[in-house]
């Protein structure tokens, strides 16, 4: 009896002492957790951010996705923050999927996603004035149905968006973004300025990387050239996040990203965060991460220092520029 109880006890202090390492080995006496812990208002499931990337559309969504609706004529919409939009004949914004291909094209939006994200039907569409109509496609769904692509990416709207010139999509769960004319992401100085191959936002990054602000020094990015942020409210040990609910539809958490997948960043503590609401967060020295929706491209740091409490990453997880 006494052998086995010895046993056992070694197993769960080893386990224990596991997790201290990776997270808070030098923070004293607190109690580790190990699971997402401190969310005083956890988000609904499948709101803004959550682990699918959809972002809840409440009530209503599902009559808008059962039938998917054509775009008509297309148009282009001058958006003085995400420069030209591409949008239906409604004016409403239509989005792109960071989750899809466009080689081939392939649509991962299916069921709940699909009543948040009602697909642009394909077939009796016109293209914007002054776009290569050549860019029109469509795609074929895993339900039979057929769907509009634009260079080879599907197209959806948004079931929050009422009106012409809304765009409540952007950035919502770091996977969302308006389509400029040509299919790429819309970005101020052009359509889908960024993305071109070796350039931030585009194909060549790893999915946690680094790069030199001129303001900042080296702060850490995501696969799309977006700035990482961290929120000061939130705690590595025991780890908690106080970014919940609403907060999460200005800040985006940074989905799980493996250890091979970057360049530059401290690997020390570098484990996925099981947050209360059910999302999956990356974190850098057990410090959750995010994204802000207010960087509509690569390179801009809209977030840094808002509220006093939100600050881009360094590549070792300190927040940069924050007060000591």
């Amino acid at each position: 009896m006494n052998t086995w109880r010895n046993a056992s006890l070694a197993v769960t202090a080893a386990a224990v002492l596991a997790l201290t390492t990776a997270c808070g080995q030098d923070k004293g006496n607190e109690t580790p957790n190990g699971q997402a812990v401190g969310a005083a208002n956890p988000a609904q499931p499948g709101g803004y951010g959550s682990d699918s990337g959809y972002g809840g559309a409440g009530a209503g969504a599902g009559a808008q996705g059962a039938a998917a609706k054509p775009g008509g004529q297309l148009a282009v919409w001058d958006s003085k923050d995400l420069g030209k939009v591409l949008t239906d004949s409604a004016g409403l914004t239509l989005y792109r999927f960071d989750k899809d291909t466009d080689s081939p094209p392939k649509s991962n939006c299916e069921g709940d996603c699909a009543k948040a994200w009602p697909v642009v039907a394909a077939g009796g569409v016109t293209a914007a004035p002054g776009v290569d109509t050549s860019l029109l496609g469509e795609v074929t769904r895993a339900d039979g149905t057929k769907q509009l692509t634009i260079a080879g990416w599907p197209m959806y709207r948004y079931a929050k968006d009422t009106k012409a010139g809304d765009a409540k999509g952007q950035g919502v769960g770091g996977t969302w973004f308006a389509s400029a004319p040509d299919g790429k992401k819309a970005a101020p100085g052009g359509a889908g300025a960024g993305e071109e191959a070796g350039e931030e936002g585009g194909a060549d990054l790893a999915g946690l990387s680094t790069r030199n602000d001129p303001k900042l020094g080296e702060i850490v990015i995501d696969k799309n050239g977006m700035t990482v942020y961290r929120f000061m409210k939130d705690s590595a040990w025991p780890m908690k996040t106080a970014c919940t609910g609403d907060c999460l539809k200005k800040w985006p958490v940074v989905e799980p990203v493996g250890k091979n997948d970057t360049e530059g960043i401290l690997k020390k503590g570098f484990v996925t965060f099981d947050r209360p609401d059910g999302i999956k967060q990356q974190t850098i020295d057990c410090w959750p991460i995010y994204t802000f929706a207010g960087d509509s491209k690569p390179g801009d740091t809209n977030g840094q220092g808002v509220g006093g409490t939100w600050y881009a990453v360094s590549p070792e997880g300190k927040p940069v520029g924050a007060p000591k």
